[in-house]
């Protein structure tokens, strides 16, 4: 019997009815129904996301940005949220009311825009206030737990545009601003170098005013000593002033009688002259009295003689003419000589001649009285006048005094400042000194201020409009993905398909233990060899999951339009992963009879959790590693993800090898199987359970 009569056989059993090719046709249909359906349906959930009702609640009052233009952020994203149609969005008034929705299932999500939220987007333009604008998003995962991720990566995405335009914006007034800086700067350096050009002719200036102080402190010397000597001088004229003041006020004292006085003595010499005149008169007529004196004594002898000369020369010193001294002189004379005893010529002549000369006396003495007399009518006439200059004279000299005495005390004053002059002089020359040196090194400094801000000004941005929208759309988003995808899936079912289909294979070939039989009962009777039985109960299970990947891969492609990279080497991995699977479940049913289809399920659950369709298969427990690395649904899976989306082909050839190697298992088992099973005993001819 050989292996193609055996399979030939099976299938003719398997076909030889109504109801068998029924069977045999919902089989094969079994794949399309698991894999293809559940791709149809899932093919593009993101594509139907605007079927999903979300409320959007939008409070955004606005604010004014630094600029002074009105920022309207919160309307701005309501509108390109219900311009993107990406979930069908309904405005509601409040937040409570959308709240409210998403609780009782009338909305998947609400998303909410506080009042505040263009306030806080602005609010980094002060430094004392800056506050993050936020969105708020309600989500109940008794609604769909997917859709809460779906959601995050929305409002991601409404984060990362809005920070992006706030950013951009902040970024271009940053740039702006370096642009004002940099011109300020500019002008920065221009004004230092006019302070340099300033501070160093204050340089000079302060040179000359160092040599000025120090003349000025080298005269406030001087000055000083000037003003000591002065000092003494002023002492010494206020004490001069006020004995001058005390003296003049003794001679108006003195003088004050003058007038008086002189008129006296005026009048006095007056009548001095008068009385001389008339004496130089009675002097004249001497002669002739002494005559008759001397006739008269001669004839009275001389009983008469010295009381009439007493009596004459007390009338002549009466009358001023003769001194009380002269007049005694004479009457010692007349005392003195003897009177002669008849004549007495000789005396009378002597007499005479001493009248003579007593007459000129008188008459020098009457000359000197008239000009006396003159004299003291002059000094009469002015003495008013003297009095007067006395009197004016006294009055200056106390002023004099006064003054002296004010100049003396002001002197003294002026010495106390021309010594806190001097003082001064010597801080003001040694502060020029010290300007001088400060003014040299400002200068210095602002020599080295104005080069430093021009190559400052050289190192601050200064970029033109262009630039600036370039670098503000940097400086926004400064980091970019360049997103190079070597295969890309085209759909969210494209990026399943290699998953399902594996795994609806899988399923589809388990399906067919249940109405065909791993090794037919008339083979196990027949002489043929263990391996041709084996191979003869496979070969209907690989033609049935022919069909199946193939119906399964034409629907997908046409049908779905998956529109692999590879199609034809899609179709053979999926025949090749169908020779395996079935060579695999087939052997396992007929090594274990009936707990074999318990295996085959258990084999099935832990190839889908560990074969990476839908999280990397790294992110499952280490032991699921193990079991990864084994079993052959991950390798498929691999492979049909290389071939649908046109990645690197290298692994296509050690896959398919390793699937010819598991389908060599499966006939291993069969054959071991078919040995065990040519031995019947009384558990094969009454199983303890069949399935």
């Amino acid at each position: 019997m050989t292996v193609l009569r055996l399979a030939r056989s099976e299938l003719k059993r398997m076909t030889g009815g109504l109801l068998p090719k029924l069977t045999i046709l919902a089989l094969a249909l079994v794949p399309l129904l698991y894999g293809a359906v559940y791709l149809y349906a899932n093919w593009d959930p993101y594509g139907k996301l605007n079927q999903v009702d979300a409320a959007l609640v939008v409070q955004d009052s606005g604010a004014a940005s630094a600029d002074g233009t009105r920022l309207e952020a919160g309307r701005k994203v309501a509108e390109s949220l219900v311009d993107g149609h990406v979930f069908n969005w309904k405005t509601v008034a409040s937040t409570e009311e959308a709240d409210q929705g998403v609780s009782n299932g009338t909305y998947a999500f609400a998303l909410k825009i506080p009042k505040d939220f263009s306030a806080n987007l602005v609010s980094p333009g002060s430094f004392d206030a800056a506050n993050q604008a936020m969105l708020n998003v309600t989500t109940n995962d008794a609604n769909n737990y997917l859709l809460s991720t779906i959601v995050d990566k929305l409002t991601t995405a409404v984060h990362t545009t809005v920070a992006k335009e706030v950013g951009e914006e902040t970024a271009n007034q940053l740039l702006t601003g370096f642009g004002t800086i940099h011109t300020q700067m500019l002008k920065a350096s221009d004004g230092a170098g006019q302070l340099a050009d300033g501070v160093s002719r204050l340089h000079d200036g302060t040179v000359t005013l160092h040599q000025g102080t120090g003349e000025l402190k080298s005269g406030a010397t001087e000055l000083y000593n000037g003003e000591v000597k002065l000092g003494d001088g002023a002492t010494s004229l206020s004490a001069g002033a006020g004995q001058l003041s005390g003296g003049l006020t003794q001679l108006k004292d003195k003088t004050a009688a003058l007038p008086a006085n002189a008129q006296q003595l005026a009048d006095g010499a007056a009548q001095v002259a008068a009385g001389n005149a008339a004496l130089n008169a009675q002097v004249q007529a001497i002669p002739g009295q002494l005559a008759a004196a001397e006739q008269a004594a001669q004839q009275a002898a001389a009983q008469g003689q010295r009381s009439r000369v007493v009596a004459s020369t007390s009338r002549l010193v009466a009358a001023g003419v003769l001194s009380q001294e002269q007049a005694d002189k004479v009457v010692a004379d007349v005392d003195a000589t003897p009177a002669p005893p008849a004549a007495t010529g000789s005396a009378s002549a002597s007499s005479a001649a001493k009248l003579q000369a007593a007459a000129a006396q008188v008459q020098k003495l009457a000359d000197g009285s008239a000009a006396v007399s003159d004299g003291a009518s002059q000094l009469a006439g002015a003495a008013p006048a003297l009095s007067d200059a006395v009197a004016k004279a006294s009055a200056g000299a106390d002023q004099l005094a006064g003054g002296a005495a004010a100049l003396a005390a002001g002197q003294q004053n002026a010495v106390d400042g021309a010594g806190r002059l001097l003082q001064g002089a010597q801080k003001l020359d040694d502060g020029a000194a010290q300007l001088e040196s400060g003014a040299a090194t400002a200068s210095d400094g602002a020599g080295t201020l104005a080069a430093e801000l021009a190559r400052g000004a050289g190192k601050v941005p200064n970029p033109d409009d262009a630039q600036k929208d370039s670098l503000s759309k940097v400086m926004a988003d400064p980091v970019a993905v360049s997103n190079v995808s070597q295969a890309k899936a085209g759909s969210y079912g494209a990026g399943l398909a290699p998953f399902f289909l594996t795994l609806a294979l899988w399923i589809g070939i388990f399906m067919l233990v249940q109405a065909m039989r791993p090794v037919t009962l008339r083979a196990l009777a027949s002489n043929a060899p263990a391996w041709k039985i084996a191979v003869g109960g496979w070969l209907p299970f690989l033609a049935v999951s022919a069909v199946q990947a193939s119906l399964l891969t034409l629907v997908v492609d046409v049908g779905l339009g998956l529109d692999p990279a590879h199609p034809v080497l899609m179709w053979f991995l999926m025949l090749a992963a169908a020779m395996a699977f079935s060579a695999i479940i087939q052997g396992v049913v007929a090594l274990l009879g009936s707990p074999g289809k318990l295996v085959v399920l258990i084999l099935l659950v832990l190839q889908l959790v560990s074969s990476g369709g839908t999280f990397p298969w790294q992110t499952t427990p280490e032991p699921l590693h193990v079991v990864h690395q084994i079993l052959p649904m991950g390798y498929v899976v691999s492979g049909m993800r290389h071939l649908i989306y046109g990645a690197d082909l290298a692994i296509i050839l050690p896959t398919m090898l390793g699937l010819v190697g598991y389908t060599l298992l499966g006939l291993a088992m069969s054959t071991v199987a078919v040995r065990k099973n040519k031995y019947w005993t009384l558990k094969t001819l009454k199983p303890e359970i069949a399935v």
